[in-house]
């Protein structure tokens, strides 16, 4: 129990920011795009509190980090916040502006990511400690939110991956793909279930890690 308190501690600010802030960077960018749903929603906020789902940003990331330290693993991560609403015709160009409202939010859980590097290079310099609490934090967040950008770059819809491939295939194709859309999260899951999900993973998150080395 102490084991898992302490990893909630460590894990509860990076999950939380990484989530929220994916969403509301979608939001920002859907603004300047020509959207302004969600700023109208008041969902462009720096403020978790505007994008926690309960179920999604609580609930689930706990019960798996409770059920995956029982069974001795590492700490289960995943969750959603709600999502923000996105009305794509309203963009000025809406195939095309899709793309950047997408990657928007991998893109915030990189630059996330960067900024928890650079908060353990600046820990480091002054002496911490691997078992250091902010050390670990910093470390969790740095893996928290590669995930979260790699898992959404999935090119499967209705993930961020899957808008971006939407928006850069012909539209008679685009059209196709988007039939997917219906069957996205059970496809998803037979992925995670097979171990498939891991393989298509890996590139992802070794470009993010990448990124990442440059700061640390």
């Amino acid at each position: 129990m102490e084991s898992l308190i302490q990893a909630i501690t460590i894990y509860a600010l990076p999950v939380l920011f990484g989530i929220t802030l994916h969403e509301a960077a979608h939001g920002y960018v859907a603004r300047m795009f020509g959207d302004p749903t969600a700023w109208q929603a008041g969902r462009i906020s720096l403020n978790p509190i505007r994008h926690i789902d309960p179920m999604g940003t609580i609930v689930v990331p706990l019960v798996l980090l409770f059920s995956t330290k029982l069974l001795g693993g590492g700490g289960l991560l995943f969750g959603w916040a709600k999502p923000v609403p996105v009305d794509w015709s309203r963009l000025r160009r809406p195939k095309r502006d899709m793309l950047w409202v997408a990657l928007a939010g991998p893109a915030s859980n990189l630059v996330m990511a960067v900024i928890w590097a650079i908060g353990l290079r600046i820990l480091a310099e002054t002496g911490a400690t691997s078992s250091d609490f902010w050390v670990q934090m910093t470390i969790a967040g740095i893996q928290v939110n590669l995930i979260l950008m790699a898992l959404n770059l999935v090119p499967l819809p209705p993930l961020d991956g899957g808008r971006i491939v939407f928006s850069l295939l012909p539209d008679r194709m685009a059209w196709q793909y988007s039939k997917i859309e219906p069957y996205g999260i059970v496809i998803l899951i037979i992925l995670m279930l097979t171990g498939i999900l891991w393989t298509v993973l890996q590139p992802l998150l070794a470009f993010g890690q990448l990124i990442v080395n440059w700061f640390l």
